[in-house]
């Protein structure tokens, strides 16, 4: 496990050992665990320039006050998007790209107020959406589960090895960020939510006092994930030094600094066994069959396999 006291350290050298102005497109960041990563960045970056993109007009207020309160010298801008849509991920990813030159960080936690029937659309291909039209990134990182190794995170992994194949300066993270609290689903519509929400509320005080993390240092290790030399590309070793003790991570082919990883909240990549199941999964040609399958989708939906 790597130790919040090392993250922190790590963490405060960003200053130094990034240049100013790097570029950071921060998708699904107006609450939870994009948000507070959204804040990290914003306070330990020189001068950053941010896009963050959300849903809501009334959040996108607050938080632009609120990053602008932690580095003054930064510049952001907010574009609202309906990620369920892949022609409108494709707007705004146009949008980015007229403006910025280059994206140093790709951070992607999008969610839909309408809750489960979308999740496919919105944790998959959205999100594959976003990394292939925003090509060539500095880093990019999914959060969701891939602790859990169910289909959408086994998929979204071996998603992520494929794309990896044609950019090997870019680090993949797909990383799962524990039990945090926070105010997540507390959007979405329908009876059967507003009942867990219900249940989840009664119980939470109980558990959040001997399972839950922290919302800010959630926010602080995902600002590690992005910044540190732990998880560099298969071509690249970008990134804050390591602190002692800390070492490259192995991807999730079982190689040292492969630039795919499976992280989970305690900084750690995949157990032996997930990386034994994804290695197969590659040897069958499952990488390439899930790639053609979501460039189909992406030719069906959009008429193109990126903008």
């Amino acid at each position: 496990m790597v130790a919040l006291e090392q993250i922190r350290s790590s963490n405060s050298k960003i200053a130094t050992a990034f240049l100013p102005g790097l570029v950071a497109v921060f998708a699904g960041a107006t609450n939870g665990v994009g948000e507070t990563s959204l804040k990290q960045f914003a306070k330990n970056a020189v001068r950053p320039r941010i896009c963050f993109l959300g849903r809501s007009r009334q959040s996108r207020d607050r938080v632009q006050k609120e990053l602008q309160e932690l580095n003054p010298k930064g510049e952001c801008y907010f574009t609202s998007v309906d990620v369920s849509l892949l022609h409108s991920v494709d707007r705004v990813c146009g949008e980015i790209r007229a403006k910025e030159t280059a994206i140093n960080l790709l951070f992607l936690s999008t969610g839909h107020r309408r809750g489960p029937q979308l999740p496919i659309a919105v944790a998959l291909y959205a999100r594959l959406r976003f990394i292939a039209n925003l090509l060539p990134l500095g880093r990019n990182i999914s959060f969701l589960a891939p602790k859990g190794r169910a289909q959408f995170s086994s998929m979204m992994t071996l998603a992520l090895e494929a794309i990896a194949q044609t950019a090997p300066t870019v680090s993949f993270i797909h990383a799962y960020p524990g039990f945090v609290k926070t105010n997540f689903g507390n959007d979405v519509e329908g009876v059967t939510f507003a009942v867990l929400r219900a249940i989840w509320e009664a119980v939470f005080p109980t558990i959040v006092r001997f399972l839950a993390i922290p919302i800010g240092e959630a926010g602080e290790r995902h600002l590690f994930l992005a910044t540190s030399a732990r998880f560099p590309g298969a071509a690249a070793t970008a990134g804050v030094p390591l602190p002692q003790g800390v070492t490259v991570a192995r991807g999730t082919n079982g190689r040292s600094g492969s630039g795919v990883y499976s992280v989970s909240n305690d900084g750690e990549g995949a157990s032996a066994t997930v990386e034994k199941f994804l290695s197969s999964l590659g040897d069958e040609g499952t990488v390439r069959d899930i790639w053609a399958h979501v460039e189909e989708e992406f030719v069906r939906i959009t008429g193109a396999t990126t903008v």
